[in-house]
């Protein structure tokens, strides 16, 4: 499998979306994701409005393993069907994310971008 670098997050220009949008950047040639499964992955996640970032695996050193059902809204559509090797960014409105302003979540009331490396699924 070829490493990827850190994506770089260009800013998000016009009107958030309502909706989750899924965009392919690399098309993977491994395994898919599916329904239920475990997986690895690094990301990139920042805030649609001031591009800021707020969390990444890439600046912690190492990716990340979880099972899907375990994520927000978004990661667990956005994610399916993914195959190991492919990057995707993902747009989630608060709905797909963290919920509405007040859910008690710091993210929450926020549109978020996240750029995804699918690295394993099982």
């Amino acid at each position: 499998m070829t490493t990827m670098s850190k994506p770089e997050m260009e800013p998000t220009m016009g009107e958030a979306p309502t909706e989750l949008v899924i965009t392919d950047i690399t098309i993977g040639d491994g395994d898919e994701a599916g329904p239920g499964a475990r997986v690895e992955v690094h990301y990139v996640g920042v805030d649609f409005e001031t591009g800021e970032e707020f969390d990444s695996s890439w600046s912690r050193g190492e990716s990340i393993e979880f099972p899907l059902q375990g994520l927000i809204r978004g990661w667990q559509e956005g994610i399916l069907g993914m195959k190991v090797g492919g990057r995707r960014h993902l747009v989630c409105p608060p709905e797909w994310a963290y919920g509405p302003v007040g859910g008690g979540h710091r993210l929450s009331g926020r549109t978020l971008v996240f750029a995804i490396d699918l690295l394993a699924t099982k």
